[in-house]
């Protein structure tokens, strides 16, 4: 019997019956041999053939279908809403920002598409302003950069501050060529690639507080300038002022046993310090005021020595107590930490770095040397100051107190908790009771290898004996 009928597989539609014809043996060898080559090359074509065949109708199988046009209720949200354009990139723009001139610079992939260089901020409208397609623009951190950062937010765009502390790494100021133009497009190219150091941006709120602080720091140091000068001159004349206070600088001043021709001459002096005093008086109003709408402001006042400018001037420059991981981070922000230059095995450390805010790290400095010259106190803090001024002496202990009094504050403001001595004193127990056993520690480490020296000189001069003899 014969070979029963195969499914033409490759027809599109229902599938057709193919009969398969009968195979009819040949007599000779040859000829059989070479029918059957022929077949099976035939049979392989055939198959190729219909997988290609089949593998078209599974793409096509594939393809969307087509959509009827209408307003029935079968219709999805693309066919109602219409085909979505995809949006184009963000320009990568950057400005150099200076006193009398701004420098602008736009990349795209790489190449520098336009330059210019402006007057002033409104000169770029046509470019960056409310009309004009939005871009991130990339700024440096300066005196114009909270302004300029309100302004490119307001006309649609994305700003970026960039940490001028750290510009070098994208290339800035490189083989000795810097100017306005070059670091433009240095900043446009590291912020189309994703490299930019970002800085942090004061809440309007902060950047208002430390409009204030500044104001009052201004009337301060001029005020006190005046005052020196007038000691001075009274110095030079044979008479020695008594000490006080600058608020009562001017009623003490009154009461001195000056002459006329004195007087006369610091009269200009005198008279613009009652001035300032009257200004001062305002701004510290000013003051008063924010802190009682600030209740981070009051919580940190719950420190003894912190008053309302100390814990002020620490608000204006955290701003957000969450953006640091923990008290070192603070501590390094604020310029409070040794400078370190090690290398291999070798660990040197220097002075600190002083970076950051300058006001700030004054005024933690003053804190410290407050408390660090009360004569009497069970502060655990300056208890833990006075142990470091016996080992280290007072300069070294003032500045190790200023970085804990920063790290106490910020744990204060990041628990939301008020200040608790024993919690500090705990702390602070904990820190000296590690200190004495790394102390011990370090003794009998240093034992053991005077003991382990000792036993091999013995050994040495054993020898040198039995040489001898």
């Amino acid at each position: 019997m014969g070979p029963g009928p195969r499914w033409n597989e490759s027809a599109t539609g229902t599938a057709d019956v193919v009969p398969m014809k009968k195979r009819i043996p040949s007599r000779k060898g040859g000829a059989a041999a070479g029918k059957a080559a022929a077949t099976s090359a035939l049979a392989l074509e055939e198959r190729k053939d219909a997988v290609r065949r089949a593998s078209s109708r599974r793409k096509e199988a594939d393809l969307s279908p087509p959509v009827k046009t209408g307003s029935g209720p079968a219709h999805s949200e693309v066919q109602k809403m219409g085909t979505q354009k995809e949006r184009p990139a963000m320009r990568s723009v950057a400005l150099d920002l200076a006193v009398r001139k701004i420098a602008y610079c736009e990349v795209r992939k790489g190449q520098v598409l336009s330059r210019r260089t402006v007057s002033s901020l409104e000169s770029l409208r046509d470019l960056l302003g409310p009309d004009s397609e939005p871009s991130r623009v990339a700024i440096e951190a300066c005196r114009e950069a909270w302004h300029v950062h309100a302004e490119l937010t307001r006309w649609g765009n994305e700003v970026i501050l960039v940490d001028t502390t750290r510009v070098r790494r994208i290339g800035v100021g490189e083989h000795g060529r810097k100017t306005d133009r070059i670091d433009a497009e240095k900043l446009a190219l590291a912020l189309e690639q994703g490299g930019l150091p970002k800085a942090h941006l004061l809440s309007p709120a902060r950047q208002q507080l430390r409009f204030e602080l500044g104001i009052r720091r201004a009337l301060v140091q001029t005020r006190a300038e005046y005052v020196t000068t007038i000691r001075g001159i009274a110095r030079a004349h044979g008479v020695r002022l008594p000490s006080c206070g600058t608020d009562h600088f001017v009623s003490r001043l009154r009461r001195a046993p000056l002459d006329p021709a004195q007087r006369e001459l610091i009269e200009p002096l005198t008279s613009i310090i009652e001035k300032v005093d009257l200004q001062l008086a305002q701004a510290e109003r000013h003051l008063q005021a924010i802190v009682e709408n600030d209740a981070q402001i009051r919580l940190l006042m719950t420190m003894p020595s912190v008053n309302v400018i100390v814990a002020a001037v620490f608000v204006s420059v955290i701003d957000e107590a969450r953006r640091f991981q923990d008290a070192h981070q603070v501590g390094a922000y604020l310029g409070l930490v040794p400078l370190e230059k090690s290398t291999g095995e070798h660990r040197r450390l220097g002075a600190i770095t002083k970076q950051g805010n300058s006001y700030a790290r004054a005024m933690l400095l003053q804190t410290s040397w407050g408390i660090l010259r009360r004569t009497s106190g069970s502060d655990p803090l300056q208890c833990w100051a006075q142990a470091i001024a016996q080992r280290r002496g007072k300069c070294i202990a003032a500045v190790a107190l200023a970085r804990r009094i920063a790290g106490v504050l910020w744990a204060m403001w990041r628990d939301d908790a008020a200040y608790d001595p024993a919690r500090v004193g705990l702390r602070s127990a904990t820190g000296l009771a590690r200190h004495a056993e790394d102390i011990e520690f370090r003794a009998a480490a240093m034992k053991r290898a005077a003991t382990k020296a000792h036993r091999r000189a013995r050994v040495h001069e054993r020898k040198l004996q039995e040489m001898s003899h």
